[in-house]
């Protein structure tokens, strides 16, 4: 079937140009289909990712309950679990879809990923040294983009079994590694020679791979299941269906397993209760109000808390992030006004690096970590409406947002690459 534009219409190509096979040192044709345009469900979706993320920077405490509360924890994590298995997405939109670029078209793909990161990288040390209370993940987005490279050609079903085999093992050695560094000066001694940590005090080498807020080792399966959802071809309705069947399912995994151990391995709710610092450790299975381990013990690995950095909580937030996309697409596809509704939003995951960063520096300039508790929904209101209004109008004027566009000029010298 001929591809779809952005619009919609279906597009030819000639299919001389495309017949000529890939040398290695020929460009591969390049890839036609649904991977040349944007994808307005995925920029709802990132949207989303970055939405929910102004909520858990600056809404409520879920702590406070009621509806607000609940609406808040839904974001708590979760989001930023979408976001990374929408960064995964877009690797291989640089690197080809629906069909990987090979020869020299396939090397200026990976110098361009690898351009980026390191920009990343020194995007997000810049924004963790303002010393905000946020958790800066672009420095881990960009390590991860580097470590994850190499799977750029893979299909789908490879993807997802290297994904599903990360997330039931490394957790696991994550525990042990943190439980080896607690009994040992070895991590003092490379955060003292660690010239990243140098620069901003945090996510030094050590932290990126293990000890941070978003250790690599627990937050690789996103990015590689977002590869995975990439190769597959979501112009098809069935294969959206399936999509939404599939995170429903791991939703209930994760977070109906750990509610499931958390009563039936014996002691283990109890040791969850002693050994958190939350306000309700019994809603550990699925909520971070449970809060973190005061101390390593084995237990924890039982609880589903979407930022404790174990199997279940990883298997139900993927589960989540492709219950959202999904949903994304289906939504624009089958609810007539949906898109133009979903405008402002499609507007800001079609800017989600420019929004993001954007959103740190005004918490850091405008002060408002010191805002009363009582002007939070104000605030988070404010951010929002006013980071969808200036999408939308900058969408208007240029075709990328402002980061994206220097981003973009950046990785152009990947063209000289042979």
């Amino acid at each position: 079937m001929p591809p779809r534009t952005a619009s919609g219409a279906r597009t030819t190509a000639p299919t001389d140009a495309r017949s000529r096979a890939a040398t290695p040192d020929r460009p591969s044709p390049p890839a036609v289909g649904p991977g040349t345009a944007r994808l307005a469900g995925i920029d709802l979706a990132r949207g989303l990712a970055v939405l929910g993320m102004f909520a858990a920077h600056l809404g409520p405490d879920p702590s406070d309950g009621g509806p607000t509360g609940f609406l808040m924890e839904l974001t708590r994590g979760r989001s930023s679990a979408l976001f990374a298995l929408l960064a995964g997405f877009s690797l291989v939109l640089i690197t080809g879809r629906p069909e990987p670029r090979t020869g020299r078209a396939g090397r200026q793909a990976m110098t361009r990923v690898v351009i980026r990161a390191v920009i990343l990288l020194a995007l997000g040390t810049a924004l963790t040294a303002l010393d905000t209370s946020i958790d800066v993940i672009l420095a881990y987005y960009a390590l991860a983009f580097v470590l994850i490279l190499p799977l750029y050609r893979l299909g789908a079903g490879a993807l997802t079994a290297i994904a599903a085999a990360i997330a039931l093992v490394l957790p696991q050695d994550l525990f042990l590694i943190k439980v080896w560094f607690a009994g040992s000066s070895w991590d003092d001694f490379v955060n003292a020679h660690d010239p990243l940590r140098a620069v901003n005090g945090y996510d030094g080498i050590l932290d990126l791979l293990f000890t941070g807020a978003y250790p690599l080792l627990a937050w690789l399966p996103f990015l590689i299941a977002g590869m995975a959802v990439a190769r597959l071809d979501l112009d098809r309705a069935v294969v959206r269906i399936r999509l939404a069947y599939t995170g429903a399912a791991l939703a209930v995994l994760g977070y109906g397993g750990s509610w499931l151990a958390l009563r039936l391995v014996p002691h283990a709710a109890a040791a969850v209760a002693a050994g958190s610092d939350g306000d309700s450790p019994s809603s550990a299975w699925w909520s971070d109000t449970a809060g973190d381990p005061t101390h390593l013990f084995r237990e924890w690995l039982l609880v589903a808390a979407p930022h404790s950095e174990t199997t279940p909580s990883i298997l139900g937030n993927t589960g989540v992030a492709l219950l959202v996309v999904a949903i994304c697409f289906l939504a624009l596809d089958r609810l007539p006004g949906c898109r133009r509704v979903a405008a402002p939003v499609i507007a800001v995951g079609a800017m989600s690096l420019t929004a993001y960063v954007l959103h740190i520096v005004a918490i850091r300039v405008l002060g408002t970590e010191d805002w009363s508790d009582a002007s939070e929904p104000l605030t988070l209101l404010g951010f929002a409406v006013g980071a969808m209004a200036f999408a939308l109008v900058w969408q208007r004027l240029f075709r990328r947002g402002p980061l994206e566009y220097l981003l973009h000029r950046a990785t152009r010298s990947a063209r000289f690459v042979r």
